[in-house]
């Protein structure tokens, strides 16, 4: 239990998928959220389990996943589980009148082909499914059953690219050279992120067959070039993006779009005078967005930083979950 009183307001949470990277940040948070009585964290696995990092912050048991206790005991049901778990349990609660919200990417694609090849334990998406970018949807997520939060690359990226593609600067191709640290790959262990593979190194994956391209290309309606780098981090991601923009733009213009986009966004931060670097954004709730123009050539440079398990997972779905009650958006995370 958390040391904490909840609040007699408070809305009853559990999680499901709480030993993971994300999964435990999601504790981490929750258990100090003002607004939240945390009832339960549960795993996939089948082993009671304590989270030793989270001592004296949330002294509860992980339980084995139990559907039927989630719902008895929560209002609000955060999954970080992975994406064929996800598909089921995400189903299941809505049926018994939760509202869930999902850091996997089971129900983040529209598109019932694309869906099919890239999550292909999702069905149909229930009714009240809502793709759901904070700093963009927040008009429609208090109404929303089930809120699919992106992924850590596509927020970075959508970020960037959605205000100047609203205001109609963008006019070539988008190239997004990312780099993400090892976190990005989950807790299960692999050759590519196993400590003696990765360190000292840098490896390109993915190319022309990554996921999140499809959830990038959704957002943007334009074809993507996306190409994913491993570095040997434990946390963050640098994207570096590559495009132009409509010939006479201005930079000035370029800024005024992102700063008309994130006038009232507490956890985006635009660095008109510099570059971002992960160094800034770890084990923060925020986006850092910086940008060059050559005016001369209409070619724009994007260089966006945050770190993957918070802006890029745990802490977007607690943004997200304050905006779906009611709350204030800053709860929790700040």
């Amino acid at each position: 239990m958390s040391f904490a009183a909840p609040v007699p307001s408070s809305v009853r949470v559990g999680i499901a998928g709480g030993t993971g990277y994300a999964g435990q940040e999601l504790v981490r948070l929750l258990a100090r959220h003002p607004g939240v009585s945390l009832t339960a964290a549960m795993s996939s696995g089948g082993e009671t389990r304590r989270l030793p990092s989270l001592a004296r912050i949330w002294d509860g048991d992980v339980q084995p996943l139990d559907l039927d206790s989630l719902a008895r005991t929560s209002e609000v049901v955060f999954l970080g589980l992975p994406e064929a778990a996800a598909a089921g349990a995400g189903a299941a609660l809505i049926e018994r009148g939760l509202r869930v919200i999902d850091l996997s990417g089971a129900f983040r694609l529209r598109d019932d082909g694309l869906r099919k090849r890239w999550y292909p334990d999702t069905g149909m998406l229930p009714d009240g499914t809502l793709y759901a970018l904070p700093e963009r949807s927040r008009a429609a997520l208090p109404a929303a059953r089930l809120v699919s939060c992106p992924g850590c690359y596509p927020t970075a990226a959508l970020l960037a690219l959605q205000p100047l593609a609203d205001a109609g600067l963008l006019a070539g191709d988008v190239i997004i050279d990312a780099k993400s640290g090892v976190s990005g790959a989950g807790k299960g262990a692999t050759d590519r992120t196993h400590f003696s593979e990765n360190h000292g190194s840098a490896a390109a994956y993915g190319i022309f067959s990554h996921r999140h391209t499809a959830e990038m290309e959704q957002a943007l309606d334009c074809a993507i070039t996306f190409v994913p780098h491993l570095v040997p981090l434990n946390r963050g991601i640098l994207e570096t993006i590559y495009t132009r923009v409509t010939p006479g733009t201005a930079a000035a213009a370029v800024g005024a779009a992102l700063r008309a986009a994130y006038a009232d966004s507490p956890f985006v931060r635009l660095w008109d005078d510099g570059l971002p670097e992960i160094k800034h954004v770890a084990y923060t709730p925020f986006c850092d967005i910086g940008w060059r123009i050559d005016e001369a050539t209409s070619r724009l440079v994007i260089v966006v930083c945050l770190d993957n398990l918070l802006k890029g997972a745990a802490s977007q779905a607690v943004q997200n979950f304050n905006l779906m009650c009611g709350l204030d958006e800053r709860a929790g995370l700040l």
